[in-house]
């Protein structure tokens, strides 16, 4: 996959992810950095839980977005605001 496409499939599950998430927003550079690490996460969770979400463009797309929840979770924890 090209990074065009790289940026572009992170930017959209990073979004999707913050939009199903309700977390703040983080821009589009923070969408894309999220949704590319999201994809990593994404992928390692559901291979453990045998889950195949398909290839493709829609498959990646919510791999990511999922992953991307994930991380949201997991910095609003850490980082929980008072």
């Amino acid at each position: 996959m090209g990074i065009i496409a790289t940026l572009i499939i992170g930017a959209l599950a990073g979004w999707l992810g913050s939009k199903l998430y309700r977390g703040s927003g983080l821009g589009i550079i923070g969408n894309i950095i999220v949704g590319i690490i999201g994809s990593f996460v994404g992928s390692w969770i559901l291979r453990k839980l045998g889950i195949n979400l398909g290839t493709g463009w829609i498959g990646a797309i919510l791999t990511g977005a999922i992953g991307a929840i994930v991380i949201l979770f997991l910095f609003n924890l850490i980082f929980k605001k008072k």
